[in-house]
């Protein structure tokens, strides 16, 4: 079967940028001590930012060396400005997150570039995030006779694992061994043609991990929220998210049982006590009736858009790189280590 990877472009240029990055900086805490320090950081002689850039590419290269792809397309983000605060009004969504670092920034747009000069498919837009082109390229491609594999470091991307999709999670060597350990009775036999920095998800293995299904991984994100990403949930109540969804299914069965109390107390404690058998040792009625309102935004938030409009077929990703625009690149950026 056909290979088809799909990866995050900027959630492994960022880890790749935060990996090489000199300790000096990588812990200094004032914003301008940081910045005074920014010469330290790998670049070309005339001044470009290439340590993000150098990293992904030994990544790329490592995995390309272990799984070679019939076909291949990054996904970048462009703006935090995307629908879920133009269209749904979440203002808040992702507005705990800094300032992305110039030296990040800058190799953000030569990455971007860089991928589409030698040959690669890239999507991004300031409409959606990457993890919508993956969502939304799962959606049109998986299942037609491909294997495929998103590959990122972000847990959002668990709603995507299935039969025909799994998710290979960036980790470290350390991470990975314990994972293989804990998840071998799943196939570790597979491991061994992966890169040293990838663990492989399995829909089983998500649920192993996270108590929930694949599928279910947006309804329990609506209830535990997401502080990374700035998605609220219901406050209080994240103990109870995994027993209530397994046992409802949606969110909506769950707030009809609720609603079914009409308010009446002697209800929702007999209610409540149902739960207590399901594992759920606080009562979170109270909490989930004056939450229900961001649960459901908060749904709205981690559910990935999967109906963007791809124009493109599956051999316009096929995998092919212009090799001497390659190596005229790595050269301009004075990376000739990476040439042979």
């Amino acid at each position: 079967m056909k290979k088809f990877i799909i990866i995050d472009g900027s959630s492994m240029l960022s880890t790749s940028y935060y990996g090489n990055l000199p300790k000096s900086i990588l812990f200094e805490k004032d914003e301008e001590k940081r910045k005074a320090m920014y010469g330290s950081i790998l670049q070309t002689s005339d001044g470009r930012y290439t340590n993000g850039i150098y990293t992904m590419f030994r990544t790329l290269l490592a995995m390309y060396k272990k799984v070679k792809p019939d076909y291949l397309a990054f996904v970048f983000d462009m703006s935090r400005d995307t629908f879920r605060r133009t269209q749904l009004g979440a203002d808040f969504y992702k507005a705990n997150r800094k300032e992305t670092p110039a030296p990040l920034k800058e190799q953000f747009i030569a990455m971007e570039k860089i991928l589409q000069d030698i040959g690669c498919k890239v999507l991004m837009s300031k409409d959606y995030e990457a993890d919508d082109f993956a969502a939304s390229l799962v959606e049109k491609f998986a299942g037609k006779d491909l294997a495929t594999y998103v590959v990122t470091k972000d847990h959002d991307y668990f709603q995507l694992v299935d039969s025909n999709t799994r998710m290979w999670r960036i980790v470290d060597r350390k991470k990975r061994e314990q994972m293989i350990d804990t998840y071998g009775i799943y196939g570790k036999e597979v491991y061994e043609g992966l890169p040293s920095n990838v663990f492989e998800y399995t829909a089983d293995i998500v649920e192993a991990e996270e108590g929930v299904r694949p599928e279910d991984i947006v309804k329990l994100l609506a209830i535990q929220g997401d502080p990374g990403d700035g998605i609220p949930g219901c406050k209080g109540v994240s103990a109870a998210a995994v027993p209530l969804i397994n046992a409802y299914g949606s969110l909506e069965a769950l707030y009809e049982e609720i609603d079914s109390c009409q308010g009446d107390a002697k209800e929702e404690k007999k209610l409540a006590t149902l739960w207590k058998q399901w594992g759920v040792k606080q009562n979170p009625i109270n909490r989930l009736k004056a939450g229900r309102e961001s649960v459901f935004l908060s749904e709205k938030l981690a559910q990935m858009k999967r109906d963007i409009e791809i124009e493109e077929n599956i051999e316009d990703f096929a995998f092919s790189i212009d090799i001497e625009k390659w190596k005229e690149i790595m050269q301009d950026y004075e990376m000739q280590s990476l040439i042979p």
